[in-house]
């Protein structure tokens, strides 16, 4: 992965923080993230304060990065829409498993 370029953000490597949008920030803090290419990365709300289609945008960004890192992504959200593009969802109720939910795997032919 080639960090900023990876993340769409090629070309705004100069800029500061201050001169990014909402969205470009959490592209950015994706692809420090990816950098080393962790094993598993925790991702706390990542589009929590971004509108829908900011959101739509780093979560297929941080789908990408961590599929070509090999990344194992834990992604906790209350948002169900996010929530249901995962493979394996677990549900909390008062810090304890309420329920494990699993996505059926497809076969390709």
């Amino acid at each position: 992965m080639r960090s900023l370029p990876a993340v769409g953000l090629g070309e705004r490597g100069h800029h500061y923080p201050s001169q990014l949008s909402g969205g470009e920030q959490q592209r950015v803090a994706l692809a420090r993230a990816f950098g080393p290419k962790p094993p598993i990365l925790l991702a706390d709300e990542p589009t929590g304060n971004l509108d829908r289609a900011t959101g739509s945008v780093v979560l297929d960004t941080l789908r990408s990065c961590a599929a070509e890192t090999g990344t194992t992504l834990v992604l906790v959200t209350h948002d169900p829409e996010v929530a249901g593009l995962a493979d394996r969802r677990i549900h909390l109720r008062d810090g304890r498993i309420e329920r494990e939910e699993r996505r059926a795997i497809r076969a390709v032919s």
